[in-house]
């Protein structure tokens, strides 16, 4: 697995449910990291992730310690709208963990202050202040899966 996508306790089931499709279709790991706002076998959740969640690699941390226990600090990358650094100039390698705020506070201010050389955003020049949470991990997935070179049919270059 390339990539994993992890969420710092997410609040509407809808999302993770999108998202839980997007990790099973890309074969992507995801870290769901409590509290959880919801529980798994919500219908919003479940109809989201229509018939996949049994094909999505899911890892549930009860809490951020538990999960920063199973998983090293040195693999995480954090994105959230108040970053500074452009998400497409991140350090996308192989195992790296794509860490994403929730929908209603984003990324805790205390790993923006620690760590902010691996914290990123998504540019927007509207006047829009940040993208629904599924959409942004899609779009720094994809990005990551990009620039590994795993999104494109065999032969072709990531540049071409």
């Amino acid at each position: 697995m390339a990539l994993h996508v992890a969420l710092i306790q997410p609040r509407i089931p809808p999302n993770t449910g999108n998202i839980a499709r997007l990790c099973a279709a890309t074969d992507t790991p995801l870290h769901l990291i409590g509290p959880l706002g919801f529980s798994l076998d919500e219908r919003e959740v479940r109809r989201a992730g229509l018939d996949y969640w049994d094909k999505t690699d899911l890892w549930v941390h009860p809490d951020w310690y538990t999960f920063r226990d199973a998983i090293s600090r040195e693999r995480c990358l954090y994105f959230s709208a108040n970053a500074e650094r452009d998400y497409r100039t991140a350090p996308f390698r192989p195992g790296r963990v794509l860490v994403f705020g929730n929908e209603t506070e984003g990324m805790p201010p205390r790993i923006l202050e620690k760590y902010p050389e691996r914290c990123f955003r998504i540019p927007m020049p509207g006047d829009v202040r940040s993208l629904n949470l599924a959409n942004a991990v899609s779009v720094v997935l994809y990005e990551g899966l990009r620039q590994l070179g795993l999104t494109l049919p065999a032969g072709l270059a990531a540049d071409s």
